[in-house]
């Protein structure tokens, strides 16, 4: 296992997700010689069962919603048909349009070379590649990127390999050759994936049961925003449970199965046509030889603050590595892999995670960043609320979305900026402003003093600015200016 004199490549980045895709092009874009490898389709879980086909089928749910809400607006509407197959349809037809943003052309027209095949490695500085055309390809590399991922983590959970359950990933194509929406859906897990497929098919015609093991759905979010959250999927129909946990599953006679679900009160048997699991994701680490180089443990892949692995020539990026996984999280995360990899020994450089903007696409919509109350107390943080509800705005007014509310918190007497909670109609555009700010060290004062065009949801950002700067008025000058201006009324 000895290092090479020489290398056939400068950089070999396993996995073209959003981090192997972001690594490939800043080395071919510094004229690195790079290799990308990947086994399935271009642009990972992100492009074909998470991010984008999950956000057409919101947006084919919302359009419903829409209809059935057209009335509030003097529209007369009947209650819309869902044509199921055409919902799938649309779902793969945004699929196939942004393919080619990650396709193997466009990345072999910016200087990489890709490889589609299963990756392993041999040793540190040596990739097998089993091409998917039944070759083989063995490369060596100065520098080595893994990005391999994450899958939904599946419990092992009694008669659960009796049940004919999806996933996020395996739904999309099971669900394309439906003829119509599920009539009872169980969805287990309440985070980000599990609120957003259960309002979406709540909105498309089924009968949906929430249920999440926490006391709260969204637990890492802000108690604020979970309450909310819950409020607005339970008006729309939707069985939430929460602290209740799943104990096991069997064949139903009346159901495609059914689970015994423990809650405050007792154990229950709910009934479904189909389970969704939705518990989260676990990195993928087998079957590319990380076990025999002692870079995986316990099914564990560990890296330094720079993304190294125990050698400091692999580095891994993304969903793989956490502990944000989000598509930004893995993009952001690839630039420190790829310069790392390609410079590290002459100047290397610990990721940013100080400021890492989420959202979480159900209606009303939420973001974040920064700390939550919830955190800022656990840490012992100091802080100051601030609060503006959207059902104040004109434009939230108007636009019949006026609910929600943008939570800030400050340092006490100051107006610098420790974390933003957003829930309202476009809150992921919004919370933009409170991320270049906090990313500037601009506080609550410039945000007030900046012009946002009016009417706007974007005018919630500079009235909560508002709200925080007469919290803090100075008392002290307001008293004095107060009897300036009587003596200057004579």
């Amino acid at each position: 296992m000895s290092k090479p004199g020489k290398f056939d490549r400068n950089l070999i980045v396993i996995g073209a997700g959003a981090a192997g895709l972001v690594s490939a092009y800043i080395a071919a874009a510094v004229k690195a010689r790079v290799t990308l490898v990947e086994a399935g389709a271009m642009g990972g879980d992100c492009l074909n069962t998470g991010c984008v086909p999950s956000k057409a089928l919101i947006k084919c749910a919302r359009v419903a919603q829409q209809a059935r809400d057209a009335h509030r607006f003097g529209v007369g509407l009947a209650e819309p048909q869902i044509d199921f197959p055409r919902v799938m349809r649309y779902v793969r037809d945004s699929i196939r349009k942004i393919a080619p943003h990650d396709s193997v052309e466009r990345y072999t027209g910016l200087g990489v070379e890709v490889l589609q095949g299963r990756a392993q490695l041999v040793d540190p500085w040596t990739v097998k590649i089993a091409l998917n055309d039944g070759s083989e390809q063995i490369l060596t590399a100065r520098a080595i990127i893994l990005a391999t991922g994450a899958e939904p983590l599946v419990p092992p959970l009694p008669g659960l390999e009796r049940i004919d359950y999806v996933t996020s990933d395996t739904l999309w194509d099971r669900f394309a050759r439906l003829q119509r929406v599920p009539e009872k859906l169980l969805v287990l897990g309440g985070g980000a994936v599990g609120c957003e497929l259960a309002q979406a098919f709540a909105r498309l015609g089924t009968r949906v049961t929430l249920a999440e093991k926490a006391g709260r759905l969204l637990p890492l979010e802000d108690g604020e925003v979970s309450a909310a959250v819950e409020a607005a999927l339970k008006a729309e129909g939707i069985e939430v449970l929460t602290a209740h946990e799943a104990l096991s599953f069997q064949p139903a006679e009346s159901a495609a199965g059914s689970a015994r679900l423990r809650g405050a009160d007792g154990d229950r048997l709910l009934e479904f046509e189909q389970l969704l699991l939705a518990l989260g994701r676990r990195a993928r680490v087998s079957g590319f030889g990380l076990e025999a180089l002692g870079i995986v443990d316990d099914g564990k892949l560990h890296t330094d603050p720079f993304l190294r692995t125990r050698y400091p020539h692999i580095l891994a990026a993304g969903d793989l590595v956490g502990p944000y996984q989000f598509t930004h999280m893995a993009s952001h995360q690839a630039w420190y892999a790829a310069v790392n990899g390609l410079f590290g020994d002459l100047k290397k450089f610990a990721v940013d995670y100080s400021l890492v903007p989420r959202a979480v696409f159900v209606e009303p919509e939420v973001a974040s960043v920064g700390l939550t109350e919830e955190q800022a107390k656990e840490k012992d943080i100091p802080y100051q609320v601030t609060r503006y509800g959207i059902d104040d705005l004109d434009r939230a007014i108007v636009d019949g979305a006026a609910r929600g509310f943008v939570k800030v918190l400050t340092v006490p007497g100051r107006d610098k900026i420790l974390g933003v909670a957003i829930v309202g109609e476009n809150a992921a555009e919004l919370i933009a402003e409170f991320v270049l700010a906090m990313k500037h060290g601009l506080g609550m004062n410039r945000i007030l003093g900046t012009i946002h065009i009016y009417p706007t949801m974007a005018e919630a950002n500079k009235y909560a600015a508002g709200n925080w700067k007469r919290a803090n008025a100075p008392e002290r000058l307001l008293r004095w200016l107060e009897r300036f201006h009587r003596w200057r009324r004579g």
